[in-house]
């Protein structure tokens, strides 16, 4: 936290100590977040009391940092991951299409992780409850664009098979060359079995939603 600034009181305060920080004008801030110019020079001339919630979160991200750093007066950039689409854990998902290629949301760089050829995705569905659940984040490098590297069997692994599916799963030998089973971690739920894949990439970290801060 900025020791200049230890909690912000209000959103008015938290948005002057932006400004006054960083240098930016109302105007270059008005023209990033969308939020009407007009609008943003009363808050910053403390002459209405707030702005409602979709402004704020616009701010914020204009400044290039989560709500609550904002709110907190912290500043400092951090690395970011794209989100780049959603895979099913259960549920048939086409791989990446939740997003326009580069236009998914960011995703605070987890620490510890560098963010340097790293992909988020979210899950959706229960087959690998209670392990990953609906709405968590998986972080995952691909070693090669296409193919199963042998260090990924056995894993759980972000995959897509040859139908242009996502999905989670544990990843096992199949019965013939080029097969393999995908395994779900709840009980109630149906293993993939001698499915053809086109990749496999092993989970690097789990982020469950509530952790995860978007931007």
């Amino acid at each position: 936290m900025n020791e200049n600034f230890a909690m912000a009181k209000t959103f008015i305060e938290a948005f002057q100590h932006a400004l006054a920080t960083t240098g930016r004008s109302v105007r270059s801030v008005s023209s990033e977040s969308g939020v009407p110019y007009e609008r943003l020079k009363q808050v910053a001339r403390g002459r209405t009391a707030t702005t409602n919630a979709d402004d704020a979160y616009l701010i914020a991200k204009a400044f290039g940092v989560s709500f609550e750093n904002f709110l907190e007066g912290d500043l400092a950039e951090r690395p970011t991951v794209t989100i780049a689409g959603q895979v099913g854990a259960g549920a048939q998902v086409p791989v990446f299409d939740a997003y326009e290629k580069g236009d998914g949301p960011q995703v605070e760089c987890p620490p510890g992780l560098s963010p340097h050829g790293v992909v988020a995705v979210e899950i959706v569905g229960d087959s690998m409850e209670p392990t990953y659940s609906a709405g968590d984040l998986l972080f995952y490098s691909r070693a090669t664009h296409e193919g199963v590297p042998d260090d990924v069997i056995g894993h759980r692994c972000v995959a897509e098979d040859v139908e242009g599916l996502g999905w989670v799963k544990q990843v096992k030998p199949g019965d013939e060359p080029g097969l393999f089973h995908l395994i779900s971690l709840n009980p109630g739920a149906t293993t993939m079995w001698n499915k053809r894949l086109k990749w496999a990439a092993r989970v690097r970290l789990h982020w469950p939603e509530e952790f995860a801060r978007k931007l």
